[in-house]
């Protein structure tokens, strides 16, 4: 009895002690907007009979599709509305196809682009366009930010929910498609090219290669590239991607796989850190390589055979 609905879709409140709690419909003519809600300072009641005479064309019943966050899925109602104040709803059965895409869409800008089905891949993909759109700005990629995605979700998402009902029914490879759907082909070849996802070192395999983006200003984080020591053998310079603008951050691995060094200067690591990290290492993996030349040694992944 003290809350009300606005016009406009916000919430008020009467103060608990007014004279005109419980009445069915105010005018209200003084508000205080709050963070939540308003307070509703003066108001007078009004006849509902009066509203339907002088303003019949605010008062509308249409078919609606709403999210329904308890069964996560779409409902199709049938509402009779004064502007936004909802007088009636009910069932209308069946979800109008037409109308479930766009109501899909805008769930996700109430539950966030979290609601979707992401995958590491897909993240890596979205970090790998957003740092070359700050290391090569001359490419023009799109924004791909999750604020841009969420603002054009109209463009890219609202297409690939056509015919569904439920967002669980938009698979990976679905939203992968729209997604990547705003980069025309030769926009996706660059990303290819210039923030690849693996690159091959010395021991002639390809190992990963991993992007992010500062959580809290979005600015990309130095690329890394995890690699065994013994797989960089020969190798002077840090490899860089970007068309040679951005060098990889280097975590050096141990043989069994733990970080002995973190480096954008391997060159420097061979010159200066390596001996003592020889020193250390070799004895606890005398089955694997550590020359006393880095540079000309033969790059491996594998331990020496056994007995030799």
């Amino acid at each position: 009895p003290l809350r009300y609905l606005l016009a406009n879709g916000r919430s008020a409140r009467l103060h608990e002690l007014s004279d005109l709690r419980g009445e069915p419909w105010l005018v209200a003519s003084e508000l205080r907007f709050e963070a939540r809600d308003a307070l509703l300072l003066r108001a007078a009641p009004v006849d509902e009979g009066y509203l339907r005479r002088h303003w019949p064309e605010r008062f509308v019943t249409e078919d609606a599709v709403r999210w329904d966050d308890t069964r996560r899925a779409l409902v199709a109602l049938r509402e009779t509305r004064f502007d936004r104040i909802v007088m009636d709803s009910r069932s209308a059965g069946r979800v109008d196809p037409q109308l479930a895409a766009q109501a899909l869409t805008d769930a996700v800008a109430e539950l966030g682009l979290q609601a979707l089905p992401w995958t590491e891949g897909l993240r890596q993909w979205q970090a790998r366009v957003e740092s070359l759109r700050r290391w090569m700005p001359e490419l023009g990629l799109p924004d791909c930010s999750d604020a841009a995605l969420l603002a054009n979700r109209a463009q890219w998402l609202q297409p690939a929910f056509a015919g569904r009902t439920r967002l669980d029914a938009l698979d990976e490879t679905s939203f992968g498609e729209a997604l990547k759907s705003p980069l025309e082909w030769s926009q996706r070849q660059l990303v290819e090219r210039h923030a690849p996802t693996r690159i091959t070192v010395p021991s002639g395999l390809e190992r990963p290669i991993t992007y992010a983006l500062d959580g809290e200003s979005g600015e990309p984080l130095p690329p890394v590239l995890a690699v065994k020591l013994q797989e960089l053998f020969g190798l002077a310079d840090t490899p860089r991607i970007a068309d040679g603008r951005v060098p990889l951050t280097l975590h050096l691995l141990s043989p069994g796989g733990r970080p002995l060094q973190v480096t954008q200067d391997l060159r420097n690591f061979w010159e200066n850190t390596y001996a003592e990290v020889k020193k250390e290492m070799k004895g606890r993996y005398p089955r694997h390589p550590w020359p006393d030349d880095p540079w000309t040694a033969t790059a491996t992944h594998r331990a020496k055979p056994r007995g030799t």
